[in-house]
């Protein structure tokens, strides 16, 4: 059963009013129109750990080498997945504009359905045999990145009555070391869910929230083929893409 909750109606004023003088961080941890991150939100403070013993725990990455067609999300099956084509590319940057080569990105979505393959997304909407919705390439010289993808619809969630999420596709970067690795989400221009998703407007400043969200590129379509999208990834500086559970400035 979906919650019966009813939707937040000044979701977008919320983030940005400030009380005079109030230092805040940039993401909104505890957001209350987004109703389990209050849940999940950490009541005491963080502690230091030993780097190297959490190296050692973790998951061990780089098992084989990234294959160029693992960048193709549509050549993964021996059918053609349903939705529309996409391509997207993109520069792996530094705080002051410098390309970042030889680094992981991993990308995940949900199908042109809006549905992810996971046990736990069982919304009725169809599953597509032919797409996956994982991908992961290396940055070049030049710190480019690109994908062929398919676009990602968006879908229903629980947070509140009739609540949709915008389409999207995550994004992980991987840097030198296991605990360099940021999450992000790349959006599309124009949805009209931005404004009703808490998620989205969890993040403060108008400013990180555009720079989430994808440019239509031309050039990077593909004639008869697939429609061009760019999206750059900063990943440090005043000028950040913002990522998921980034430590409060």
């Amino acid at each position: 059963m979906y919650d019966t909750a009813a939707a937040p109606e000044s979701l977008l004023a919320a983030p940005d009013q400030l009380t005079q003088g109030e230092i805040l961080p940039r993401t909104m941890h505890d957001f209350a129109p987004y109703r389990s991150s209050v849940l999940r939100h950490p009541t005491k403070n963080p502690k230091l750990v030993d780097p190297e013993t959490i190296e050692l725990l973790s998951p061990a990455f780089g098992q084989r080498d990234v294959a160029a067609i693992e960048s193709d999300l549509t050549l993964q099956h021996i059918g053609e997945p349903l939705g529309e084509r996409i391509t997207v590319r993109g520069r792996l940057l530094d705080s002051r504009g410098r390309p970042l080569a030889n680094q992981l990105i991993e990308v995940w979505q949900a199908n042109s359905a809006g549905r992810y393959i996971h046990q736990r997304d069982q919304h009725p909407a169809p599953l597509d045999p032919n797409f996956t919705g994982a991908g992961r390439a290396i940055t070049n010289d030049a710190g480019e990145y690109l994908f062929t993808t398919i676009k990602p619809g968006p879908y229903p969630w629980k947070n509140h009555v009739n609540a949709w999420r915008p389409a999207h596709i995550h994004f992980s970067v991987f840097g030198r070391a296991f605990t360099q690795r940021i999450v992000t989400q790349m959006y599309f221009p124009g949805d009209p869910l931005f404004a009703l998703d808490p998620i989205y407007n969890s993040i403060r400043r108008p400013a990180d929230r555009e720079r989430m969200i994808a440019t239509y590129d031309h050039d990077a379509t593909v004639p008869e083929f697939s429609m061009g999208y760019r999206w750059d990834i900063v990943v440090d500086g005043p000028d950040a893409t913002w990522a998921e559970q980034e430590e409060d400035q």
